[in-house]
């Protein structure tokens, strides 16, 4: 009785390497399509709500904004305007390639603020003496 013959080792198929994807935190985002909240925003109260829960502790890494886009069958566009909103209000940071993350919130609810505040007026491309000159002038 024959048994059958092995290929020689050079020409078995190769295994491809186990590659794990970084895995992120699914969202529980239920949109109301009838409401006159704009979409983004509805994004922004569901995330943060949840970051303000403990649901999303600091460091959960979150959807890409494409994958978050496929899952609640929106524009790519409204999932990164959502995610742009929640990083001006303090909630969230890009790390580029590695993803987005919630912020540490142990801080008080005036540093989230003052962050918002700050990047909003370096946006606007006004200076630090400029803005402090404002602030001074609306202080009461």
């Amino acid at each position: 009785m024959d048994t059958p013959a092995q290929p020689p080792q050079h020409l078995s198929k190769p295994t491809a390497p186990s590659i794990s994807m970084p895995r992120f935190a699914p969202l529980d985002i239920r949109l109301d399509p009838s409401s006159t909240v704009p979409v983004f925003s509805q994004i922004c109260a569901a995330v943060s709500a949840d970051i303000d829960a403990g649901i999303l502790p600091a460091g959960t890494r979150l959807p890409p904004t494409r994958a978050l886009a496929t899952d609640l069958n929106i524009a790519v566009n409204t999932a990164a305007k959502a995610y742009r909103a929640l990083e001006i209000q303090g909630y969230i940071e890009g790390r580029g390639r590695r993803g987005t993350f919630v912020r540490d919130q142990s801080g008080a609810a005036s540093e989230r603020e003052v962050q918002r505040f700050v990047t909003t007026m370096h946006a606007l491309g006004v200076s630090v003496d400029d803005t402090l000159d404002m602030v001074r002038r609306a202080w009461p």
